[in-house]
């Protein structure tokens, strides 16, 4: 199973996507290519997971950055080239562009192939676990949840439609999950302090509370937009925070352009449960667009291996992210060569 950090689709990477359609011969936007460094990795696992923190826009717009954002509907079958399986959709953002691009944003993922979990357009929708299964048949329910909407409120009469945090809800459901037969449960919490690599005490309890539910079986989480540690709480591999997949936020926030990748390795047992046996993170580095250069998304090992002009960043990038996974003191947690 493989986990990564917030997409998070501002203005300037609709405008890179541009510059690649030209190049490629699209019709507007081409997101793939920003992607596509990261396929191979992505399309090892039996279950890519990304986070899709912003919501869709109608196909011709208007598309909205920051702080309301509505993006370009070219970004899934991106995400799908790219090998992603399922998409969490559970942020502050989900209600930028109200119920219409809640149900939009569900739509255009399922209409590229790729599940959602966290957002749902129909009450029983939101009773049903998702569930992946896996080419040799493992099933893996994923639940998503957001620690608020930015002030915004839900669609009336849609409570069920996105779900806050709430630990006691997510462990009925990895109950319910595991009832619905999967052989897995992967909690996702979209929280933190914004640009703060440090644990907040709401990420801290929601993970305790949850990893003492023995249906539950991995925590990982976005929102923060910098990477945090890595732990293992109760037994259970907690990832906080896989900072930015994508995002151009700037040259005031340089750790914004540092991500990781993780990968969970769950071995059957001999009672036919699930045991996370390996996990193995890969940091990923943004370049931003410029000089007529757009913007691309690095596997940072194989780039450094195929040789970059970026190298000295690449490499400061990574060990940033080498210090902060590791920080709690997490042992069993590797570096992909």
């Amino acid at each position: 199973m493989n986990v990564s950090g917030d997409l998070l689709w501002h203005n300037s990477l609709w405008d890179s996507a541009a510059l690649d359609a030209k190049a490629t011969g699209a019709a507007k936007f081409d997101f793939a290519p920003q992607l596509a460094a990261l396929g191979p990795y992505v399309s090892e696992a039996d279950l890519g997971i990304c986070h899709s923190e912003v919501p869709f826009a109608p196909p011709a717009g208007p598309y909205k950055n920051y702080p309301m954002f509505a993006a370009p509907q070219e970004i899934a079958p991106a995400l799908a080239a790219t090998g992603w399986d399922l998409c969490t959709t559970a942020s502050n953002h989900t209600m930028d562009a109200g119920w219409d691009g809640l149900v939009r944003t569900i739509e255009v993922h399922r209409a590229a192939g790729i599940l959602t979990a966290g957002t749902y357009a129909t009450e029983e929708a939101a009773r049903t676990p998702v569930i992946h299964t896996t080419d040799e048949g493992v099933r893996i329910a994923v639940i998503s949840q957001t620690y608020g909407l930015n002030g915004l409120p839900k669609s009336k009469g849609r409570e069920w439609s996105v779900e806050l945090l709430d630990a006691d809800l997510a462990i009925a459901q990895a109950r319910a999950a595991k009832a619905a037969g999967a052989d897995i449960v992967a909690v996702h919490m979209h929280a933190g302090d914004e640009y703060s690599s440090d644990v907040n005490a709401q990420q801290r309890s929601f993970a305790e509370a949850v990893t003492a539910s023995p249906d539950v079986d991995l925590v990982f989480g976005q929102h923060a937009h910098v990477v945090q540690p890595v732990d293992k709480v109760n037994g259970t591999w907690v990832i906080y925070g896989l900072g930015n997949l994508i995002a151009a936020s700037g040259p005031a926030k340089p750790r914004t352009y540092d991500g990781v990748m993780v990968d969970i390795t769950f071995t059957e047992q001999s009672d036919g449960g699930f045991e996370a046996t390996a996990a193995e993170f890969a940091p990923t580095f943004i370049s931003s667009m410029a000089g007529g250069r757009p913007a691309r998304v690095h596997l940072i090992s194989d780039a450094l291996a195929a040789g970059t002009p970026l190298e000295a960043e690449m490499r400061a990038s990574a060990e940033r992210t080498r210090r902060t996974l590791l920080s709690l003191g997490v042992e069993g947690l590797t570096e992909r060569a």
